[in-house]
């Protein structure tokens, strides 16, 4: 039987570039950021690592000595750990047959798609939320009307944020869709037509919202690219109010990033590297 962990302790790689490079780096459960010069390897162990959990997950095997890498997770006799991977580069989908089988033909770039995928995790999200809100509201009971008024919160706090987040550029979020859209000076637009920023940060905050509270991990690969320094500052405090129970690994090259209180998060590559 799957035993969901809550957060990784651990993450070893033990074949970094061919062998040369042994990699321990020890977690902590709410934020962590890796920092170093370019060509060190920080994205290459996050996506390596965000790829054998991705097996993991997929057949429900323990790492086996030829991936190279291993996890520890809270609790330790957990087997598999909810996750998500967000990539910040809109390079377009080169995939024809990917595209092809795309109901919306504006989505041709990576960042359409990460949006594609999650308009129906949201769609999920809400049908979930609403069957919970109509279980707690017909309990007949005080705390049933408390929690069913909870249950609606991060919802709200997500389309309020989008809106002060987009206020510049005169969008607003369509609240009564069950689909993510905006109004843009009374005109509605997708989401496959906001900036590339626009777009990377929408990705990060739905992701944390569709996680729907739940602890689990979030790999972000140099996720200020594009994105304006103020939403930098602010990106990790944005998702952790989305979702406090989530853990957030990334690497980085920008300051901003760890300004708002997370300088204590940060690691140096060469400190977990062998």
């Amino acid at each position: 039987m799957d035993k969901p962990a809550q957060y990784i302790q651990c993450i070893e790689i033990d074949s970094l570039w061919n062998n040369r490079k042994h990699i321990l780096w020890k977690l902590r459960p709410d934020v962590n950021i890796l920092s170093g010069s370019n060509g060190l390897g920080k994205s290459t162990i996050i996506n390596r690592s965000a790829t054998q959990l991705d097996v993991l997950r997929t057949h429900r095997l323990s790492a086996s000595p030829e991936d190279g890498v291993r996890f520890v997770f809270y609790p330790e006799d957990a087997n598999i750990i909810h996750f998500d991977v967000i990539r910040s580069i809109d390079r377009p989908v080169l995939n024809s047959e990917l595209l092809e089988k795309m109901s919306d033909v504006n989505v041709r770039t990576e960042l359409d798609w990460q949006l594609y995928q999650l308009q129906r995790r949201y769609l999920n999200y809400q049908v979930n939320i609403g069957n919970r809100i109509i279980q707690m509201l017909t309990s007949g009971t005080a705390e049933g009307q408390h929690k069913a008024g909870e249950l609606s919160k991060p919802k709200k706090l997500f389309q309020d944020l989008i809106d002060e987040l987009f206020s510049e550029t005169g969008k607003t979020i369509v609240r009564d869709s069950n689909e993510i859209a905006f109004m843009q000076y009374g005109e509605k637009i997708t989401p496959y037509m906001l900036s590339s920023g626009e777009k990377q940060l929408l990705v990060i905050l739905l992701t944390a919202l569709v996680q729907d509270g739940r602890p689990g991990t979030l790999f972000m690969d140099e996720p200020e690219i594009s994105l304006h320094i103020e939403w930098q500052q602010r990106l990790i405090s944005l998702i952790r109010s989305l979702n406090p129970n989530v853990q957030i690994i990334l690497c980085t090259h920008s300051p901003a990033i760890i300004m708002d209180g997370w300088v204590d998060a940060v690691t140096e590559i060469a400190d977990i590297t062998q």
